[in-house]
C-alpha cells in the first residue's frame, strides 16, 4: 500500500513537468518548429512610432518576422499567448547593440510589456526566446525565434 501511494504522490508531482517540458507544443493553428513566416511591416504612427504587437506562445512567436524602418522609433507590445502554460516562462530577446536593439524581457499575459528602441543600422536581427526546459531542447530550438528586419 505504501508503494502505491508513493506512486500516486510522485506521478502528481511530476506529471505537471512532463506535460509542461516533456511533449512538443501543439497548439491549434501552429506549426511551431516549422511556422511558416508571419510577416508584419510596421507602419508609422501619427506620432513618428512604429508599433507592433507580438504574442509569444508555447514555442511561436506571431508575427515572427518584423520589418521596420531604420531611425524611425519602434515600440514592441509584447505579451504572452493565452494558450502558454503558466509552467513554461517565454522571454523575448533581440541582441544587436550596434544596430540599436539590445533587449530582454519575459513575457507574461498581462499587462503586456512595451519595448523601445530606435533602430540605427539596416540588416536582419535574430529575435529569439532564450528559455530551455531541463530535459529538453531550448526554446529556441523548438521554433521560438524570428527576425526583426531594418530597411530603409
Amino acid at each position: 500500500m505504501k508503494n502505491i501511494k508513493f506512486f500516486v504522490v510522485a506521478l502528481s508531482l511530476l506529471f505537471p513537468f512532463y506535460l509542461a517540458y516533456g511533449q512538443e507544443a501543439k497548439q491549434e493553428g501552429h506549426e511551431h518548429s516549422s511556422m511558416k513566416e508571419k510577416r508584419v511591416v510596421a507602419t508609422v504612427d501619427t506620432d513618428g512610432v512604429q508599433r507592433v504587437e507580438v504574442i509569444g506562445g508555447e514555442y511561436y512567436f506571431d508575427p515572427n518576422y518584423i520589418v521596420v524602418r531604420v531611425n524611425v522609433p519602434v515600440e514592441l507590445k509584447v505579451k504572452s499567448a493565452k494558450d502558454s502554460s503558466w509552467l513554461v516562462p517565454h522571454s523575448i530577446i533581440v541582441k544587436a547593440p550596434e544596430a540599436g536593439i539590445d533587449f530582454k524581457e519575459g513575457l507574461s499575459s498581462e499587462p503586456a510589456s512595451i519595448i523601445k528602441f530606435t533602430p540605427t543600422k539596416v540588416g536582419k536581427y535574430p529575435l529569439y526566446c532564450d528559455k530551455k526546459s531541463p530535459f529538453g531542447k531550448s526554446h529556441r530550438a523548438k521554433g521560438m525565434e524570428g527576425v526583426i528586419e531594418v530597411v530603409e
